[in-house]
This record gives C-alpha cells, sequence and structure tokens, in this order.
C-alpha cells in the first residue's frame, strides 16, 4: 500500500538531531531560609513581611535596625552616639580584621545601636543589640554607648527599653570588656534609684557578660519565645557541678516558670506590651 511506502523527511536540523534547542532561561529564585525548627524553606520576602517570624512561631534574629523599625514610631528615633568605634587596645591578632567585617556586613559601627524614640507617642531612650556584629558581644564601646545612654535618660527623666542580644564580653578586650559589666550595671543603678523606667527585652542568645550585668537588671524583664538565657554554656555547667541539668533550663520558657522572667511576648505584641508598660509606668500614667 502506498502509505506503507512513506518516508519521514526531516526538514531542519533540529528535527535530524543535529543541534539541541536552546534551553529557556530560568527566573532566578528569590533566597529562601531553612527554619530549623519545622525546617520548611521560606521566601526571605516573606519571613520579613512577618517581622523574621516563621509560621510554626520560630522566632529569628533580626538586625539593630529592623528591630528599631518595628518597635518605635515612625520617624521618631534618633541615634545617639553613632560614630563610636573601637579600637583594639591589646593588638589582639586578627581582631581589627574581624571589626572590619562586621561593619561591612552589617553597616554598623559596633554592636549595639542606642538612641531616643517615641512608641505610641510614648517617649523613651533605647538600646539594641546587633547580632551580626560579632554576636553583639560586649566591647568597650558597646559598654560605653549604653551606659551613656542610661545617663543620658537620666538627664531628661526617660524610661530605657534595652533589647538584648549578645554572646557575653568580647574576649579580644580582654578585662576592658569585663569592666564594662560593672560601669553598666552603675548606669543602670543610677538611673533607677531616680525612679525611672528600665524594661529588657531578651531575645536569642543572651549570654555571658551581657546577661551577669545589664540584660537581668531590669525593672521589668520581658523575653522573646524560645530565646536561650544563661551565663555558661550548659555542657560548661554540667562539668563544673557534675549534676545533670533540666532540659531547656536555659530557654524563657523555664525561666519563666522560676521567676527570672516577667512574661514571654512574641514579637507581633511586642510594641503593644511596651506601649502599654510605657503608658503605665509614665509619671502621672493611668491605664
Amino acid at each position: 500500500m502506498p502509505f506503507l511506502k512513506f518516508r519521514y523527511q526531516p526538514k531542519n536540523e533540529l528535527e535530524e538531531g543535529g543541534r539541541s534547542a536552546e534551553p529557556v532561561p530560568q527566573e532566578e529564585s528569590e533566597p529562601e531560609q531553612t527554619c530549623p525548627n519545622c525546617h520548611k524553606s521560606i521566601p526571605i520576602s516573606a519571613l520579613r513581611a512577618n517581622m523574621n517570624v516563621c509560621s510554626c512561631g520560630h522566632h529569628f534574629r533580626m538586625s539593630a535596625r529592623q528591630r528599631i523599625a518595628m518597635t518605635a514610631d515612625e520617624g521618631s528615633f534618633c541615634e545617639l552616639d553613632g560614630s563610636l568605634r573601637s579600637s583594639d587596645p591589646l593588638m589582639f591578632s586578627g581582631y581589627q580584621e574581624k571589626l572590619r567585617a562586621s561593619e561591612q556586613s552589617t553597616g554598623e559601627n559596633e554592636g549595639v545601636v542606642c538612641g531616643e524614640c517615641r512608641i505610641d507617642g510614648n517617649p523613651c531612650c533605647i538600646f539594641v543589640m546587633e547580632p551580626g556584629f560579632m554576636m553583639g558581644s560586649m566591647g568597650s564601646v558597646v559598654g560605653e554607648k549604653i551606659t551613656r545612654l542610661f545617663e543620658h535618660a537620666l538627664e531628661r527623666r526617660l524610661p530605657v527599653i534595652g533589647c538584648t542580644v549578645s554572646g557575653g564580653a568580647r574576649m579580644q578586650e580582654g578585662l576592658l570588656s569585663l569592666m564594662q559589666m560593672a560601669k553598666t550595671s552603675a548606669a543602670v543603678k543610677r538611673h533607677g534609684d531616680a525612679g525611672l523606667l528600665y524594661i529588657v527585652l531578651l531575645t536569642d542568645p543572651t549570654t555571658g557578660g551581657v546577661t551577669a550585668s545589664f540584660a537581668m537588671e531590669g525593672d521589668i524583664i520581658l523575653a522573646e519565645p524560645n530565646a536561650t538565657v544563661g551565663f555558661a554554656g550548659a555542657r560548661v555547667i554540667e562539668q563544673t557541678t557534675r549534676k545533670h541539668l533540666p532540659k531547656g533550663f536555659q530557654r524563657a520558657e523555664f525561666l519563666l516558670e522560676h521567676g527570672f522572667v516577667d512574661a514571654i511576648v512574641p514579637r507581633s505584641e511586642q510594641r503593644a506590651a511596651l506601649s502599654l508598660l510605657l503608658s503605665i509606668h509614665s509619671e502621672g500614667g493611668v491605664i
């Protein structure tokens, strides 16, 4: 039959198999971050739109500027002592390089941002530690900036709000960093003796010399869910005391149960909570 003699004739190189079709270019996908709690991949834009909180409730760390923007009234934040920078008093090997790398990655001069702002119209001073700057570790400049903020608040008779995230004292500055514990604590006491309010918000992680000083000296201590709060690491404590430690003993929930924290406040409720506390404790304030 005629159709049995049909033979397909290729019409071009592509049909003949002599060349390949150009691949269709794919649009570059948006960067994602994996949640350590539920293990889902979350687009960065979606994460930022939800205050760096996963749908499962896990609170990712956030930069100091992000937290200030989330907390303060728009346009009300006025930074103080933003030009202060750390030197290298002990000439510690590699310290200058770490400082420069942290400055480039965060856009900050140091591990804490301090200033004056309003929250729902309530005036206050605020300091927010920067996790991207050597994990918010406390060196001489961090201690100096926080001390100056409390002195400014005392002079202006303003409450202070502190948002902590830190690995503790900065080892590259040795004893000079440890001295900041006493200096900041003295400033907190002078502020408190004048009858002024100090509210702390503990975020993950708050450890070491920061926990042993101004982080736990607030009149009201709040914490984010599941935040790690402690002085030394769990393994160090177990090796030193030779005792088995309770599960989760350095988590915010454990500290709440044992009276070290007054309330655990999810990020979406923090601005309202701080506004209410400032209103209640303002001079002549009422609920």
